[in-house]
């Protein structure tokens, strides 16, 4: 009993309870007010359980929209453009060269689809023309007038990549057309490509991409019939004499002069019984480049003709080379004595890192620049 004469309960019990803390006085007014208060917890909870609910409405819902994305990305095509320029795999570690805009390029790089419009513009395609087992061309009707409509070099999108060297490329996206009758230096620093891109041009190195076309046709034993390289080592078989490797050529080149290849190694003073392995080296170059330029070859490819060549010969060399190609041919003729050979030159090419800088012709650079083409040269790669 308490001290105000009511009976104190515990809620969950009919016994009475002495413990203050855990009383309440039960009245009629307290009992109502218990209930009220029991009502609004109630209503409460229930408050709680719809947040708690749309709570997880809404949770739901970002799932949702984060699975509609998710979605939406993998239907995305391919193609898709990003903000972000990506890293190429076929990218060099070290990007292009800009083109030195100080010389204008009066022979711009051509576009892939400058080889279509070539094609519709003849009306036979390139293709059209196959190279046999033998050698031989096999051709459509009227394909011999395409022939010679056609460029007698393009590269198109060209690269060369050597194993081990990583993303770096010889050669990179080469676009580039030469035409009949010019004669053409390849100019350029140590490492810059220009023996890869000869190669390639030769068949002797395949393409890591893009294609070379010679006359429409890409590099094959067909080609080789309209080509005469002269590559930057000898190659001649040190056991034979001079006129056995003219006899050689004879039987190889349906194109071979052997009159003109004694007369040029008459001019030159050597000997024709006299054998390669007692020559010296610069002869031996001579007589080289004596065989080279005694085919009738609609293009010349000189890697380094006169690099081991004397001064005093290097004249006549040059003039050999002049007077004795066919005038609708093209020479292709890399070298660094840029200073020896300035005179003959029509045109010239300077890579770089395997990119081309500047294909233009010698009097534009003469006329723009009011330099020679070996002054020019030397400003542009001074290091």
């Amino acid at each position: 009993m308490n001290e105000n004469n009511s009976m104190a309960y515990t809620p969950n019990d009919s016994m009475p309870s002495d413990s203050p803390q855990n009383y309440s006085v039960y009245t009629q007014d307290g009992a109502a007010q218990a209930n009220a208060a029991q009502t609004d917890m109630a209503q409460n909870n229930a408050a709680q359980a719809d947040t708690a609910q749309n709570n997880a409405a809404q949770t739901d819902t970002v799932q949702n929209n984060a699975t509609q994305t998710d979605t939406a990305q993998d239907n995305a095509p391919d193609h898709a453009v990003s903000l972000q320029k990506p890293d190429t795999p076929d990218k060099p570690a070290q990007d292009t060269y800009p083109q030195d805009h100080s010389v204008q390029n009066i022979y711009p790089q051509n576009t892939p689809d400058h080889e279509q419009g070539s094609r519709a513009q003849n009306g036979t395609a390139p293709n059209d023309q196959v190279c046999t087992p033998n050698g031989n061309i096999q051709s459509s009707p009227g394909a011999a007038a395409v022939y010679s409509n056609l460029p007698l070099l393009q590269l198109n999108d060209l690269c060369k990549r050597y194993p081990g060297m990583g993303t770096y490329m010889s050669v990179f996206h080469m676009n580039l057309i030469i035409p009949r009758g010019r004669i053409i230096g390849l100019l350029g620093p140590n490492g810059c490509g220009k023996t890869t891109l000869i190669k390639m041009i030769n068949g002797l190195l395949t393409p890591t991409s893009g294609t070379v076309l010679i006359n429409g046709m890409e590099p094959c034993p067909a080609t080789k019939k309209i080509i005469s390289y002269l590559p930057e080592r000898t190659y001649l078989d040190n056991s034979m004499k001079v006129s056995q490797m003219v006899s050689y050529f004879a039987d190889f080149y349906e194109d071979f002069s052997p009159e003109k290849a004694y007369a040029m190694l008459g001019a030159l003073g050597i000997s024709s019984d006299a054998r390669l392995k007692t020559l010296s080296k610069g002869t031996k170059e001579k007589v080289q480049l004596i065989l080279v330029m005694s085919r009738q070859a609609d293009l010349y490819i000189l890697d380094e003709p006169i690099a081991g060549v004397d001064p005093a010969a290097r004249d006549y060399i040059l003039r050999t080379i002049i007077t004795n190609y066919n005038p609708n041919s093209t020479i292709i003729l890399s070298t660094h004595l840029i200073s020896d050979i300035e005179n003959v030159l029509d045109d010239v090419i300077f890579m770089k890192n395997g990119s081309l800088m500047l294909y233009t012709s010698v009097d534009s650079i003469r006329s723009q620049m009011g330099k020679s083409v070996d002054t020019y040269f030397r400003e542009v790669y001074a290091c």
